[in-house]
C-alpha cells in the first residue's frame, strides 16, 4: 500500500472511531483512561527500553542536545505521565454540558453545547510524553487522535501507543480512536495534512521551523505557537531575593523547553543591586549572558546582546539582559520582541502587576511567579496539548475544554418564523 493510501486509511478509521466515540459516556473514558495509567506504569521496563533504543540513534545522528533532553524517558517521566492521565480522568467531562441558554421573545429557549471538535491530527517533535498527554486529552474530550511524532522517537511512540490501544481493545472505545503513524518518511504528513474531509483540526508542536512548514502546507486548521520568547521584568520595588530565586528557576531549571526565560528585563533603579546578584547564581548554572548597553557597564565582560538576541528563543542556557527605564519600556520591549507566549513581573506594586496582567498581550502573563509555569499541567488542565499564541479558537495552554466547540441547541413549542 501506498503512504497515501496508508493514510488516507488512518485517518478515515479516525472519522469512524471519532463518531463512535462520541456516544461514549464519560465513566466509560475514565475507565479507560485510568487503566492506561496502570499500564504505562506496569510496563515502565518495557517503555524505557524502547526509548533506549530512540536516544541512541538519536545521538548518533547528532541532533541537539535540547532534542535530546525531550526526548529521553526516565521512570519518572513515565509515572509523571500516568499521573497526567489521573488527572484528566478526575477532570469534569466538557462533552454536553451546557453553557448558557436564555429565552427569545417568542418563547424559544436557546443554549450553547459542548461538543467534540471531531478528528485531531498531532505532529510534534521528540517528546513521547505528548503522546500520552494528547492521547489522553482528545479521550476525554470525545476526539479521536491521530498522531505523528518524528523519527527520532518512533520506537517509544509506537511502544507507548500499543499499550494504550491494548487497553481500548478491552473497552467499549474504538481502538482507532488512538492512532500513531508508524511511517517515518515525511510524504506522510503531506498526506495528512490534504485531508481535510477526515481531519478537523491540525496541532504541531516543536520548533518554528516545523510549524511553519505545516502551515504552510495545511489545508486543515492550525493551531500553533512559532516560538516562545519568554520575558521577565524585575520592577524598582521588587523583593531581589524572590526576583532571583524565579530568575534562576524560570532560565535554568528547563532551559530547552518554550517557557523557559530567553529575555530578562530590569528597571534601571534596581539593577546594580539585582543584577550582580542574579547573574553570579545564573553563570553558577552555567548561563551565558548576552546584555545591552546599560547592562554592560553593570557587569563586566559580558557579551553585548545583538538586535537578534531580542528575538531568540535559544532553548539553551544562554539569556538576553536588558536593563529599561520604567515599566512602560519593559511593555514595549515586549511589545515588539515577543511572541505571544508567556511573561512575568516580579513587583511589590499592585498598581504595576495590574498594568502588566492588562497591558501585555500575550496568552499567559503572571505576576511574581515563574513563566514555567504556563503548562497545562501546572495550570490544573490535567495535562496539554499544546500552547496556542493565535486568539481563534483557544489562547495559551489548552486542555479539555479548548478540544471541544460549541453547536447551538433550541427549544420550541410550535414556534415558526414570520
Amino acid at each position: 500500500m501506498t503512504i497515501k493510501n496508508t493514510m488516507r486509511q488512518i485517518a478515515k478509521n479516525a472519522a469512524l472511531a471519532a463518531k463512535k466515540l462520541s456516544r461514549v459516556t464519560e465513566a466509560e473514558k475514565n475507565k479507560a483512561l485510568s487503566r492506561m495509567a496502570e499500564e504505562l506504569e506496569k510496563n515502565y521496563k518495557f517503555l524505557l527500553n524502547e526509548n533506549s533504543k530512540d536516544v541512541v540513534k538519536a545521538k548518533k545522528s547528532g541532533i541537539s542536545n535540547a532534542m535530546i533532553e525531550r526526548l529521553t524517558l526516565k521512570q519518572a517521566t513515565i509515572e509523571q505521565m500516568a499521573k497526567g492521565i489521573r488527572e484528566v480522568v478526575a477532570l469534569p467531562d466538557p462533552v454536553g454540558k451546557v453553557i448558557s441558554m436564555w429565552r427569545r421573545p417568542n418563547g424559544l429557549l436557546v443554549g450553547r453545547m459542548r461538543i467534540p471538535l471531531g478528528v485531531i491530527g498531532i505532529i510534534y517533535e521528540s517528546r513521547p510524553n505528548v503522546t500520552v498527554d494528547a492521547s489522553a486529552l482528545c479521550l476525554k474530550a470525545g476526539n479521536a487522535v491521530i498522531l505523528r511524532g518524528g523519527s527520532e522517537s518512533i520506537k517509544s511512540n509506537l511502544s507507548i501507543a500499543s499499550i494504550l490501544q491494548g487497553v481500548l481493545r478491552e473497552t467499549s472505545i474504538p481502538v482507532n480512536a488512538i492512532q500513531v503513524i508508524p511511517i517515518t518518511d515525511r510524504e506522510a504528513v503531506s498526506e495528512m495534512l490534504k485531508m481535510e474531509e477526515y481531519i478537523d483540526l491540525i496541532i504541531p508542536r516543536g520548533g518554528e521551523e516545523l510549524i511553519r512548514a505545516v502551515v504552510s502546507q495545511s489545508r486543515i486548521p492550525v493551531i500553533k505557537h512559532y516560538k516562545g520568547v519568554c520575558h521577565i521584568f524585575v520592577d524598582v520595588s521588587a523583593d531581589i531575593d524572590m526576583a532571583v530565586k524565579i530568575c534562576l528557576n524560570a532560565k535554568t531549571q528547563r532551559p530547552g523547553v518554550c517557557n523557559a526565560m530567553e529575555t530578562l528585563l530590569v528597571h534601571q533603579d534596581i539593577a546594580a543591586k539585582f543584577l550582580p546578584q542574579a547573574v553570579n547564581k545564573l553563570k553558577k548554572a552555567g548561563v551565558v549572558i548576552r546584555g545591552c548597553e546599560k547592562t554592560k557597564v553593570i557587569l563586566k565582560g559580558i557579551e553585548k546582546a545583538r538586535e537578534d538576541d531580542w528575538y531568540a528563543e535559544y532553548l539553551d542556557l544562554i539569556l538576553a539582559v536588558k536593563v529599561v527605564d520604567n515599566i512602560d519600556e519593559a511593555i514595549a520591549h515586549i511589545e515588539k520582541y515577543g511572541s505571544l507566549h508567556t511573561e512575568s513581573i516580579i513587583t511589590s506594586d499592585y498598581t504595576n502587576s495590574q498594568r502588566f496582567l492588562n497591558e501585555v498581550n500575550s496568552s499567559t502573563v503572571l505576576v511574581n511567579a515563574s513563566t514555567r509555569f504556563s503548562d497545562g499541567f501546572e495550570l490544573g488542565l490535567g495535562a496539554e496539548i499544546g500552547i496556542s499564541t493565535t486568539k481563534l479558537h483557544a489562547f495559551g495552554p489548552m486542555g479539555l475544554e479548548e478540544l471541544t466547540t460549541t453547536k447551538f441547541i433550541i427549544y420550541g413549542n410550535g414556534q415558526i418564523r414570520t
